[in-house]
Parts: structure tokens; sequence; C-alpha cells
């Protein structure tokens, strides 16, 4: 019987099946690479806080202790949180040394730092050598040097990382190639879940669910949005900014996925080959006459929740978006022709090409 249904038992409880609630974090264990995985509002970066706090109260033990948390002079009870500069919008009215969640903020002083890329990540860790551990929010935002760099740095140096992240995207898939590889090369896994969102439903929930708000009408986010959007965490209602729930796979709606890969995919690599008429009469039917394209179709045939989806604004900008950043199907200066021949929104299109961290080598030539 274990210590814990003993000591209740003393007290007079009955015999309970007695679970074991979070621990506070192991400084003591050798070094580790850990994910933090959990769709949106699981508590990720909330548990980033309680490492936070775990470490503040070791830090008052003697300095004997200090030997059992220390390796090659890297105290492991010395935390430091890097967060994305694409994340940082999502939090504008906290303290810069905030380390912010949904339900507060911990100040963290001179231990915190925004950096945009893994230079600059590397050039803060080479900075702090007595610093043991490393959280690193929103992981699978950076390029995906981050998960060898971390691999080296872990072994060189006896650190301690921790990376709270989405692992699987919005469309319930890998997020990206970081987070594919960033399953390589940790050693340990820390799934967390929420309740499912939809009101008849409170089944642990693993997805991440986005949709749209115009109005009080609810429009789930279709297969081909853009894979990042940067904001705030506040509810949108204008059918650009989305929110997000986590949703069971039950509740999870997921529309336009077949009209991505059949329709909207090869009509881009027919364009690419010289016929483009297809692809330039389905941007402007999403533009202007979105209930007469293609994807109206295959919308009808997912069913009436889906045809939503149809009256969302920058439909047009939406696809080709995904074309050009995600699909490389087509160029940007092939994208940024067809906005400017169709009237389109340049100023939409470039505002989320930059959200779309990993593919910032994008340029215009000539």
């Amino acid at each position: 019987m274990e210590s814990s249904s003993v000591a209740l038992m003393n007290l007079g409880f009955p015999h309970l099946n007695v679970h074991q609630p979070f621990n506070h974090f192991d400084f003591t264990r050798e070094p580790r690479i850990i994910l933090v995985i959990g769709p949106m509002g699981s508590g990720k970066t909330e548990f980033s806080a309680k490492v936070w706090r775990d470490a503040q109260v070791l830090r008052h033990k003697s300095a004997s202790y200090s030997q059992k948390t220390t390796t090659n002079g890297a105290d492991r009870r010395n935390v430091f949180f890097i967060r994305s500069l694409l994340d940082k919008k999502r939090f504008p009215n906290y303290p810069a040394d905030a380390l912010a969640f949904r339900s507060g903020y911990e100040r963290l002083g001179n231990q915190i730092a925004t950096v945009e890329d893994t230079w600059q990540l590397e050039e803060v860790i080479r900075s702090h050598p007595d610093f043991g551990t490393w959280i690193i929010d929103e992981a699978s935002f950076y390029e995906e040097r981050l998960a060898y760099l971390i691999r080296q740095l872990h072994r060189e140096k006896s650190l301690t990382f921790i990376l709270p992240t989405l692992m699987m995207n919005f469309r319930n898939e890998i997020f990206n190639q970081t987070a594919r590889l960033l399953l390589e090369v940790c050693t340990d896994v820390f799934p967390l879940t929420a309740y499912c969102e939809h009101p008849d439903c409170s089944l642990d929930a693993h997805q991440t669910w986005r949709y749209y708000l115009m109005g009080e009408r609810v429009i789930p986010a279709p297969y081909f949005d853009p894979l990042i959007i940067v904001g705030g965490d506040d509810r949108h209602f204008d059918g650009r900014q989305p929110n997000y729930e986590t949703r069971c796979s039950e509740h999870h709606q997921l529309p336009a996925k077949v009209y991505t890969y059949l329709i909207l995919r090869p009509m881009a690599e027919n364009y690419r080959r010289g016929l483009d008429k297809e692809l330039l009469v389905e941007i402007k039917n999403l533009a202007h006459l979105p209930r007469q394209s293609l994807l109206a179709n295959e919308l009808k045939k997912e069913g009436e929740e889906h045809l939503g989806v149809l009256d969302l604004p920058v439909l047009a900008e939406r696809a080709l978006l995904y074309l050009c950043a995600e699909s490389a199907l087509l160029s940007l200066n092939e994208a940024i022709k067809i906005i400017r021949n169709l009237d389109l929104d340049e100023v939409y299109f470039r505002m989320r090409l930059q959200d779309q961290h990993g593919y910032h080598h994008l340029r215009e030539s000539g």
C-alpha cells in the first residue's frame, strides 16, 4: 500500500484509491529534454509557471543541496524562460518580464527573454552558463534547427530543456517539421488534456479547434486557413481573427480538406504548367462569388453546417497564402500578381505571410 494511502487511513479515512497529484518538478534528476504537449488551453504555460515556482522554493536549500541539482556548473534550479517574438502579441498588457498565461502571470525579472530565432536563443543560453533549466515556450514556432541545437547543448552542457508547445495544429496534423524533429530528440513527454468545450460534451480533448465568429454565427476554419495567425487571446467577431477551443475528435470540425487536396492544389499545379485559367476563375469566385465556386460544391457534400465558410472574408487570400507559403505551389511573385490583378487584399496577405514563421525565406524577385 502506498504511503499516501496509509497516511490517510491513519487519519480515519476509509480505504480509497489515492491518485498522485501533479508532483513538484524534480530538479535532482539528470538533465532531460521534456516536451509538454496538449491542445490550446490545456495548461502548458501554467506548467512552466509551476516549474518556476518550484525552483524558487528549492533555491533556498543549503549550499550542499546544490550538488544534487548542478552539473558542469549549471544549476537546474536556475530557470530561464524564453518567449517567442511571434507569441509576444498574445499578452500585450502584461509587464515585460511576465510569464503570462490565461489565468494569470508570474514576474520573472531578468530571467526571461524574447527571441526571434534560434541564433538569438543560442546567444542567450551561452551568455547564462549557470542556468541549468531552459523553458522555451511555443517551441514549434522556431525553425527546424531548434531540435538539434537543444540536443547539442543538452549533451555538451548538461542542460534541461522544457518545451511547452502545440504538437498538433488546428488541422489535427503534426504542427510542422520542427515539432516532428522535437519528437526525435526529446527524452520525456508530458501530455496535457482539457475538457472538450463543445456544449454537449465533457470528454478529454486532445485537439485544438479553430473557428471564427461573425456576430453570433460560429464558423469552423477551413483546412486551407493560414497555419499560424498571431494575435491575442480575446474573442474576435470579425471573421478575420480566429478563436480557439479544445475539442474531442467527435466534435472537431475541419471543412474543405478534400477540396484542398482534390481541387485547390491540382489547380495550382496546373497553373505552374501554364494552364492558369481554372485557378484564376476559382480564386476570383472565392473573392467575389463564393457560392459559385468549386469550394461551395464540396462544402454542400460535407453538410449544411460547413456552408458558413463561404461567408468568411478574404477566402481567396487564405487560399493563395496556403498555396504560396505552405505548399510552395505558387511563388510569392505569382501570388502577388494574382492578388493585384484581381484587386484582392494585399495588406491581409502580407500580414498573414509574416506570421508564417519558417517561411520567411520567401522573397519577391526582380
